[in-house]
């Protein structure tokens, strides 16, 4: 126990001194990359202030590995070349066991750094980006045009020159509507369709079926109307940067991507990302304790170089899994997952063969 109070006591004041420090660094690099804009558009100080507050979340999410990190690398450094771990070593006390405390404390940081992000990163990032936008001047249209919907497993399929959100009213519609096995039922052609409650009314519209090989027109009747329930939201410009919500709302869009019969790949495999970016924090821990005291010249500057590089090894490979996944190469859940996996592996042997 006593051991234990002795590594916290000195690695906690590095990693929130630290974590702060980052942190602010970020948010003061957030305001210098907007601050021509801000004079520009006669944004108060106080909006800016705002502003910052509620991108300070972020930049705590954002600073937590490298903290972590600096704060792992600077004490076993220090423990390393005060030769302070020699007594430690020579009681029988193993480097695994000595470091427990900080592999388990990583641990669950990194379970406190999902529900963090997903309960309070995600929202005030929501309102730091709709306030600058808004201080900003800057309107996002949910009008959309080109739009291709599939809805009903794919048995009614939308195209639609415009939509128009301020009416709710889609223009040059066509629907090709589809039977359960797949064969045409029939084709619906409209000049626009306004939604009323919960269908869409066509006007203009026009329903064409093939009869013995010939194809026949008539007026759309009430019932296929009643059919085209398609929700408005569906064809409003609302792509979502599954990044940038929570884990409820990225499940949801990417259920909507997958009922409409959009791509979903990449938004899955940042959704799983959600989940295995946190444990990051373990990672580097694992690699800082594995990589420490490989040499007894300049032993901070060697153990911290070297972990900082095993941390950008780790991110380029977590890119590259990620556009993997993107383009169908691998599964969605193992572009997100498979870095950490692979990374614990190698952590697990730095940490077999580390001097003790």
């Amino acid at each position: 126990m006593t051991l234990v109070k002795y590594i916290f006591k000195k690695f906690f004041p590095l990693f929130i001194g630290s974590l702060l420090f980052f942190a602010f660094v970020l948010v003061l690099v957030d305001l210098f990359l907007n601050l021509w804009n801000f004079i520009s558009n006669a944004v108060s100080a106080q909006r800016v202030f705002t502003i910052m507050i509620l991108y300070f979340p972020k930049a705590i999410w954002y600073s937590a590995p490298l903290s972590i990190l600096f704060a792992v690398s600077y004490t076993l450094s220090d423990f390393y070349a005060n030769n302070e771990l020699i007594a430690v070593f020579a009681s029988g006390v193993p480097l695994v066991k000595f470091t427990f405390p900080l592999l388990a404390f990583s641990f669950l940081l990194s379970f406190a750094l999902f529900y963090f992000e997903d309960n309070l990163v995600v929202p005030t990032y929501a309102k730091k980006v709709e306030l600058q936008d808004f201080s900003l001047n800057r309107e996002k249209s949910l009008n959309n045009d080109k739009i291709v919907v599939m809805a009903e497993m794919g048995n009614i399929v939308y195209k639609a020159d415009y939509y128009d959100d301020a009416f709710m009213r889609l223009y040059n519609l066509y629907v090709v509507i589809r039977n359960d096995d797949k064969s045409l039922n029939c084709i619906i052609r409209a000049d626009s369709a306004l939604w009323e409650e919960n269908y869409w009314k066509l006007s203009g519209g026009l329903k064409y079926v093939f009869n013995e090989g010939n194809l026949q027109s008539a007026p759309v009747d009430e019932d296929t109307m009643k059919r085209l329930t398609e929700f408005p939201e569906t064809f409003r410009n609302n792509v979502v940067s599954v990044e940038t919500v929570n884990t409820k709302q990225a499940k949801e869009y990417i259920t909507h991507l997958k009922r409409v019969g959009l791509p979903y790949n990449e938004p899955l495999s940042i959704y799983y990302r959600k989940f295995a970016f946190p444990f990051i924090l373990f990672i580097v821990v694992f690699l800082s304790i594995g990589l420490s005291g490989k040499t007894r010249k300049n032993v901070m500057l060697i153990s911290l170089a070297s972990c900082i590089t095993a941390a950008v090894v780790y991110y380029v490979f977590q890119m590259v899994t990620m556009l993997m996944a993107k383009f169908g190469v691998l599964s969605p859940f193992l572009g997100a997952w498979l870095p950490v996996f692979l990374f614990v592996i190698l952590s697990m042997v730095l940490l077999k063969y580390a001097r003790t």
